[in-house]
């Protein structure tokens, strides 16, 4: 089998970890026992770019159980766990290419390890491994069943390849169901995120001023726990009725421009490219911390900030402090990168269990509909959300209402009125 991790003598650790997770994962744990039994995905080839944590660790012994031959690397050079890579090549036999802290090279050469057994499925978090299919390999395009995609940056890519007339096959959204945007984008994110941040800084939040950068829910989860922590809280958006509702939440809205003069923190979540740019940089004050916490460290305009400072070192793991030519202090957390994954461990395992349960189906459903599915983004259908929310209630120990047959009969008829 061939592999590229740091280190096989991590595994031990690594498998107490990605047990200890499973204990937090009742819904994908119920899908890998019917995956087990059912055996949906026999024969099928994956390719995954993931970001190789504890959690993902549980949703490819999902798949492998459900007769998935299946591959796997990171989705982020600073995301991987290296004990879980080994843990899943020592353990249970999972190709992994993946270490934390690769260089770009590394990471596209491991990417194309796992596009080399020619999958049917590829599984991807930020649309890396669609992406590279048709741009390098469009030949194999041909071939695919489909793909899922977990987050908001890759849908947007896919969403525009399917709008130009490019995509070659279906991929299911997973983050527009409902049980993944509004659980892992909002609670996740919203957690994992000041994790990160706090760890790599040690800082409080309390009394200082926060700087959100778009309030998707990734932003609004973010926002929220902030403000709990006692931060005054600032977003910028670009859409008028987010910026609306930001509002009625209690928080300050202004443009980046303008907050940069205020901000002792800087979050991006919008997946989009310069977010914070020269005009923010031009206007921090010293001592500010800046990280993102979506997809692609391009939210932060990086090479600007470098161009205008006079020298650049490391304070502490995942902290580079540039010291401008005017002489202030801006500090970046984790390169850029995903500062929940860099300098934290992602998510947790209760919220993921949902994600990966929607990414666990997603692929049974693309195998399943091969034959009637067109060549665009797609979602799950809305009964699978439902029966995820309700393994999920169902394991927390929460019951929920049912409708009475005279209940069901009122909401079908027009007749009864006042």
């Amino acid at each position: 089998m061939d592999f590229d991790i740091k280190d096989k003598s991590l595994a031990e650790a690594g498998a107490h970890r990605i047990s200890w997770a499973a204990r937090d994962m009742p819904v994908l744990r119920k899908i890998a026992e019917d995956f087990a039994r059912e055996k949906p995905l026999k024969g099928i080839r994956m390719s995954a770019c993931l970001h190789v944590t504890t959690e993902t660790a549980n949703l490819m012994k999902a798949l492998k159980a459900g007769g998935a031959d299946v591959y796997l690397c990171a989705s982020n050079p600073l995301s991987t766990q290296d004990d879980v890579a080994a843990s899943l090549v020592v353990n249970d036999g999972i190709p992994v290419f993946a270490i934390k802290g690769e260089d770009n090279d590394t990471y596209y050469r491991h990417i194309r390890a796992v596009l080399d057994i020619k999958p049917h499925v590829t599984m991807d978090d930020g649309a890396d491994l669609v992406s590279t299919l048709h741009s390098h390999y469009p030949e194999w395009v041909k071939e695919m069943i489909g793909g899922t995609e977990e987050t908001t940056t890759g849908v947007i890519r896919l969403k525009s390849m399917a709008q130009k007339g490019v995509l070659g096959f279906p991929v299911v959204a997973v983050n527009d169901s409902q049980t993944k945007h509004l659980f892992d984008n909002r609670y996740g994110t919203g957690q994992s995120t000041l994790d990160g941040i706090m760890r790599a800084t040690n800082r409080l939040f309390a009394g200082s001023t926060v700087v959100v950068a778009g309030y998707g829910w990734c932003g609004r989860g973010i926002a929220r726990r902030a403000q709990g922590m006692g931060a005054r809280v600032i977003v910028t958006e670009i859409d008028p009725i987010k910026a609306l509702e930001a509002v009625m939440d209690g928080y300050s809205v202004a443009p980046m421009k303008e907050a940069a003069k205020l901000g002792d923190f800087f979050i991006t979540v919008t997946g989009n490219i310069n977010v914070v740019g020269a005009e923010a940089f031009d206007a921090m004050k010293d001592g500010a911390i800046v990280c993102n916490s979506g997809h692609f460290n391009v939210e932060l305009n990086l090479p600007y900030l470098e161009s205008i400072s006079k020298e650049r070192s490391i304070l502490r793991d995942f902290v580079e402090e540039f010291v401008t030519r005017d002489g202030r202090r801006i500090m970046v957390l984790g390169e850029g990168r995903l500062i929940n994954l860099a300098s934290a461990e992602g998510h947790p395992a209760q919220v993921m269990d949902m994600s990966f349960a929607n990414q666990a189906l997603g692929a049974k459903y693309l195998v399943q509909n091969r034959k009637t599915l067109e060549k665009t983004v797609v979602r799950l259908p809305e009964a699978v959300d439902q029966d995820i929310a309700a393994l999920k209630l169902a394991a927390l120990g929460v019951k929920i209402e049912t409708l009475t047959e005279e209940q069901k009969d009122y909401l079908a008829s027009w007749e009864m009125g006042t």
